[in-house]
């Protein structure tokens, strides 16, 4: 049984002041009506699409925080940081990230979310990376949200942060990759380009 108006709403401005991450699909699921309603019910209740809401946060918490890049830069939507231990982001793959004849996302995005990740982790004016090895798990297609969680691992024995960076999709594993970063306070090496 469908739940009234004003009821519905004012369940729908709780679950998204809870979760400002959820998505319009998982609402329109949660409430058992459809995307577009939830869409309408956004708008009369002036509550902005997720893209927004994530780039609010994302804006508000942490362009202070990013010291390596600024926070434009980083691939996908940074939803959790804290500086030389772990980071979190979420990117949305649409149309510009797929090849078009297949759907299915180019390499090189997932790369770049989880490198960008694993440079504004690192509490240093400048992260660079020195090296990476990479295995792809499956591939990703258009529509889907990709969720990269950033783990500083310590150092190596020429003093390079090593960071392990392991994207998912619905808990899926689908990219995993450990890079080895150079930063202005190492005392030992230098950066490959």
């Amino acid at each position: 049984m469908k739940k009234p108006k004003k009821a519905r709403q004012a369940e729908l401005k709780e679950t998204i002041s809870r979760m400002p991450f959820i998505t319009d699909e998982e609402l329109a699921k949660q409430f058992s009506v459809s995307i577009q309603t939830i869409r309408l019910d956004r708008m009369e209740l002036s509550i902005p699409e997720v893209r927004e809401r994530i780039k609010s946060v994302a804006t508000h918490e942490w362009n202070e925080t990013v010291k390596a890049l600024p926070i434009d830069e980083v691939i996908g939507e940074i939803i959790d940081l804290e500086l030389d231990q772990r980071a979190i982001s979420i990117l949305d793959i649409g149309r510009e990230h797929v090849f078009s004849r297949n759907k299915i996302a180019r390499g090189h995005h997932l790369f770049a979310q989880a490198n960008s990740l694993a440079v504004a982790v690192i509490n240093d004016e400048l992260a660079l990376t020195a090296k990476s090895d990479l295995k792809f798990k499956r591939q990703v297609k258009e529509g889907e949200r990709v969720v990269a969680k950033a783990d500083v691992k310590g150092s190596d024995e020429k003093g390079r942060t090593m960071v392990s960076v392991q994207s998912f999709v619905d808990n899926e594993p689908v990219f995993q990759g450990l890079f080895e970063m150079y930063r202005s306070n190492d005392q030992k090496g230098e950066a490959n380009e």
